[in-house]
């Protein structure tokens, strides 16, 4: 019998039909739809008088496009207002489960699934969001998918797809100290490319990985599209089995422990070849965090921006151009730099660990007053638990505002985006031009990295805080 990668066991399963060149009809188990693409999608099926062929297996959240302040509803935000009426009207009208604002489920798409255990090993579950890749950290086989496939898959629950190839990121070593998933992730972007996966499924592996959280691998799939994989997974361990077990849609007793039996089977086979292995030693690495306008674009807090050289035309323009847009100067030291936002949130760093290993380093201190750092939990039960823990005030008495669970300023699709030539440290996943409001200046890192920064009122570390 010939070995397997996790992703072919997984992809073989689901296949219902195949065709010439790699192509194939797959099943989806899981459809997670959001108000920016799930209305749309809806209306479509509407307009073409089609059903929704599995409305039980297709899961539906508001969290681009509504506001995060305080005593918010589906129409603080006058531009999104239409979207979240809409995909709670249709959602209701075609029998798909809707997570309101203000009830327990409701968050970032790829916040609440996971917790609620909609996500599970050896699923197909896709999202129209590029970072649906962050659900592969409990051994599925996630992906965003684009508008007509969204309808495509709401009234036939299959997709068809191109089989990408595979590939595995093996990481091992020892990092050093105030180091988290996040710092790791970018590490890895930036020294492999933001390239480097393009037409992979990528798995993680190795003893970094084993060691991680399921949260923390979270973050690390999170990050898979921004090295150019829509794929990215990690193969489910007792870690994963012990997180589903707390989950309110996981399977129950007898049926529990049949279905944790299957999933811990769910792995690589020993001898499997990846069509590209990769091995990546993080000794040694400190706190990260993006100097340019590319998640790749990143580097150790304590280093110097490149200088690139005029030898290599295209690297010298891509860092001119990027450091213009960033108002920063090639071979800067960017450890020092003042800034002016702080945003903790995002599908990458929103959930419950990343919110208590930020409040962790507070231990009494202010926010520098010039400036405005805001806190948004990835969901309302990641919210309500940092609440029942304290942690919300911690962050409020510290001078940081408690927002309302959404995507917030990761995407600024809600309204919320900073001031032209600001300067933010946040901890979402892409610092693209403009990504945060025109002209806002975003460096990508980790909670712990923005709570320092914070609190210093310019680029730190959590060791500047000892």
């Amino acid at each position: 019998m010939t070995a397997k990668t996790l992703f072919s066991k997984l992809w073989d399963t689901h296949v219902v039909q195949s065709f010439e060149d790699d192509w194939a009809l797959l099943h989806i188990d899981r459809h997670l739809m959001h108000d920016l693409g799930g209305a749309p999608g809806l209306i479509e099926l509407g307009r073409r008088a089609l059903p929704v062929r599995n409305p039980e297996l297709v899961y539906a959240t508001p969290d681009h496009v509504v506001s995060s302040e305080a005593g918010r509803t589906g129409q603080s935000f006058p531009g999104g207002a239409a979207l979240y009426a809409g995909l709670k009207a249709r959602t209701k009208a075609s029998g798909i489960r809707f997570f309101d604002l203000g009830q327990p489920g409701h968050g970032i798409v790829h916040v609440m699934a996971p917790e609620l255990g909609i996500v599970q090993p050896g699923l197909t579950v896709v999202c129209g969001d590029s970072h649906t890749c962050t659900n592969g950290a409990l051994g599925a086989m996630a992906f965003g998918i684009g508008s007509s496939e969204l309808a495509h898959v709401l009234a036939s629950q299959t997709l068809l797809q191109r089989r990408p190839r595979t590939m595995r990121v093996w990481l091992h070593g020892t990092a050093g100290a105030n180091v988290t998933a996040k710092d790791i992730a970018l590490f890895m972007v930036s020294t492999l490319g933001a390239g480097a996966a393009a037409g992979h499924a990528v798995e993680y592996a190795g003893p970094v990985v084993a060691a991680f959280g399921l949260e923390e691998r979270m973050t690390l799939c999170n990050m898979s599209i921004e090295m150019g994989a829509r794929i990215g997974m990690v193969a489910p361990d007792r870690k994963t089995v012990d997180y589903l077990a707390q989950t309110e849609l996981a399977p129950r007793g007898v049926a529990f422990d049949q279905a944790a039996e299957a999933w811990m089977a769910l792995r690589s086979d020993d001898d499997a070849r990846f069509d590209k292995d990769v091995s990546l030693d993080v000794s040694g690495i400190g706190p990260m965090i993006t100097w340019g306008t590319s998640p790749d674009q990143a580097m150790g807090i304590g280093e110097c921006v490149p200088s690139g050289t005029l030898a290599d035309a295209d690297a010298y323009g891509a860092i001119d151009k990027a450091c213009r847009y960033m108002g920063l100067a090639m071979g800067q030291r960017l450890h020092g730099t003042r800034i002016d936002r702080v945003f903790i949130g995002s599908c990458t760093n929103s959930r419950i660990s990343d919110l208590r290993d930020a409040a962790r380093l507070i231990r009494g201190r202010k926010v520098a007053p010039h400036v405005q750092a805001w806190v948004v939990a990835g969901s309302e039960n990641v919210k309500r638990q940092a609440e029942r823990e304290g942690l919300a005030d911690v962050f409020r008495a510290a001078g940081f505002d408690w927002r309302e669970p959404g995507c917030s300023m990761c995407v600024a699709a809600n309204g919320e985006v900073g001031s032209p030539g600001e300067r933010v440290v946040s901890t979402s996943n892409r610092n693209f031009v403009g990504r945060q409001g025109p002209g806002v200046r975003t460096h990508l890192a980790s909670p712990a990295t923005a709570v320092a920064s914070a609190l210093a009122g310019c680029v730190a570390s959590a060791g500047d805080l000892a």
